[in-house]
């Protein structure tokens, strides 16, 4: 899509884990952090990988680090606008940005390429679903919509994300559930309380 390659991945980390009680993304599944099974899967599908968090965030994988420009807790278009603003501001030869969250260690492995085959137009963002709900936070984000974004999240009263995806072309890239021993399972599922990190753990050893 962007003619050079693989796109620049951005994993967004701005939460604040507080139904966890914790940063979740260095908690433990499968042998290793969440964190690091997240870097794991995107690294083969991306040419470089950043890190959306707090300047506290524990890192302990040393990612390159970008906070988001507005300030804490604004949200995930936070992250985004953030990841876009330092694409700009580097000149990498890309159009559009690759988000995934830093709490679905499940993801697919071809996540980049099926989103980058749902559009070559340069200003659509492309999302995906799986059983017929949205999930925004993975997505590809076109450089192009990076001072709108910023403009319409100058507002406090804009924070929620399908809002935003209303104002541009948006196209859905719906994935199948991942067929596992012990059934169906999302490779979307993100881990916020600690049922679903023993849910995570339990499908691990057959996931990642």
């Amino acid at each position: 899509m962007n003619g050079f390659g693989a796109p620049p991945g951005l994993i967004l980390a701005g939460g604040k884990s507080s139904r966890m009680g914790t940063d979740k993304a260095i908690l433990e599944i499968g042998g290793d952090t969440i964190l690091g099974h997240t870097v794991r899967r995107l690294r083969p599908q991306v040419c470089e990988i950043t890190l959306n968090a707090s300047e506290g965030f524990r890192n302990p994988l040393d990612l390159r680090l970008v906070p988001d420009r507005m300030g804490s807790q604004v949200g995930p278009l936070a992250g985004v606008l953030s990841g876009l603003r330092d694409i700009i501001a580097r000149g990498l030869p890309a159009t559009h940005l690759l988000t995934v969250p830093s709490d679905s260690p499940f993801f697919p492995i071809d996540l980049a390429a099926r989103l980058e085959a749902g559009t070559d137009d340069a200003g659509t963002i492309v999302i995906t679903a799986s059983e017929g709900r949205d999930h925004p936070v993975f997505g590809l984000w076109p450089l192009a919509i990076a001072d709108d974004l910023e403009t319409w999240l100058s507002n406090p009263e804009n924070r929620r994300i399908k809002a935003f995806l209303h104002r541009h072309r948006l196209v859905t890239v719906e994935f199948p559930m991942i067929e596992t021993a012990s059934g169906p399972f999302d490779p979307f599922f993100n881990i916020n309380t600690p049922e679903d990190l023993a849910e995570a753990r339990r499908f691990a050893g057959m996931l990642v």
